[in-house]
């Protein structure tokens, strides 16, 4: 029997590599004849270039050091490179990540994206004719103008003063002033999210408290993006108030747009493309998928809701294995998921489950395995 295990990260427990790991093992373990087919997966967020170096031969790590969320503060990050076609692959959360923050470092109005412009400056100068820039995982609400500094462009106040490149000076911004060259090559967002840039459903309204932002820094921090749109429009010549994931990662969806002329791709189409996962699925019993949580947004545009339309289109049933699910059988079976496992109780503490992340998903796998023989 063939199954196709294509699993996301468990964030803060395990990466989608070791996820597939411990549910291939749990399969093993009980019937040692199971072909396992492992593809592990992100969807544009945190653990997208392991999933691409994972899936794609010959490509390496390129470490380099940046500016973190907080820029005055340096972290060791890097990007993906695949010679061949000289791909680089930039991860803004290894940069710029809301992971990157103890809870009470996390202010939007303070953090920037710098650092992420500054890998995908160390990217075009190693030769990179193609960049994939995932954005998931920010720390920040800067409209990608921190990003957009380190590669020359400039952001002026009214007096000609050069603004601070955060969440907090959006509002002081009169005139925005492109570099005489751009070194970029032509980037594509991976992004899985369809928020605007601005308003009730936009950067600052929605994802500004997971970053800290108080109701007052979730205002500030709205009027600041409403003024760089407007900048954008009069400067640069391009409306982005209604572009669908212009929000993502703090607005730097639409300040990709804006100042690389960046296209948006849903993040994972792209990996599922390189991994292959369509090829892999032809002839499979089962596909496997999940994540930590298992849950409304699971169907939205993440990995398991990929996998799922890809299991679909190839005749094949999915399993999800979850640390936690949150959906109702009638709701996830619309979905073509034929049933939903977690791996522990809704009231085991947070430690534990993230210490014992790995085993249970190979008991839960292993037990389904039992169960299906």
């Amino acid at each position: 029997m063939k199954v196709v295990i294509a699993m996301d990260k468990f964030k803060g427990g395990l990466s989608a590599g070791d996820a597939c790991r411990s549910v291939a093992a749990g399969l093993l373990a009980t019937d040692p004849t199971v072909v396992c087919v492992q593809k592990p997966l992100a969807d544009g967020g945190e653990g997208t270039a392991a999933a691409l170096l994972a899936a794609r031969p010959g490509g390496e790590w390129i470490p380099h050091t940046v500016a973190g969320p907080l820029p005055h503060r340096p972290v060791a990050a890097g990007y993906a490179w695949f010679p061949d076609d000289r791909t680089a692959v930039v991860e803004m959360a290894a940069a710029n990540g809301l992971a990157l923050l103890e809870t009470c470092e996390r202010n939007p109005l303070a953090t920037s994206t710098r650092g992420t412009g500054e890998l995908l400056q160390a990217a075009a100068r190693r030769g990179a004719r193609r960049i994939l820039l995932a954005i998931g995982g920010s720390a920040t609400v800067d409209g990608g103008i921190g990003a957009a500094a380190a590669l020359g462009w400039r952001f002026l106040d009214a007096s000609g003063n050069e603004v601070t490149p955060d969440g907090s000076h959006l509002r002081d911004i009169a005139r925005i002033v492109p570099p005489a060259v751009s070194i970029l090559p032509p980037v594509t967002v991976l992004c899985d999210v369809t928020n605007p840039l601005c308003g009730p459903q936009g950067a600052a309204a929605v994802f500004g408290p997971q970053k800290g932002a108080t109701p007052d820094m979730v205002s500030i921090l709205e009027t600041g993006l409403r003024n760089l749109t407007a900048r954008i429009r009069a400067d640069l010549g391009r409306d982005l108030s209604a572009m669908p994931g212009g929000g993502a990662a703090g607005g730097l969806g639409a300040g990709a747009a804006a100042f690389f002329d960046a296209e948006l791709a849903p993040g994972i189409d792209t990996i599922m493309t390189a991994a292959r996962l369509h090829e892999a699925l032809a002839g499979a019993a089962w596909c496997i998928t999940g994540e930590g949580s298992f849950d409304r947004q699971s169907l939205a545009g993440k990995v398991v809701s990929g996998v799922a339309a890809a299991a679909r289109q190839a005749g094949v049933p999915v399993i999800v294995i979850a640390g936690r699910v949150a959906l109702e059988p009638a709701e996830f079976r619309r979905h073509g998921i034929h049933a939903a496992l977690a791996t522990h109780a809704p009231e085991m503490p947070m430690p534990e489950v993230l210490r014992r992340e790995a085993e249970m998903l190979y008991a839960t796998a292993a037990h389904w395995m039992r169960e299906t023989e």
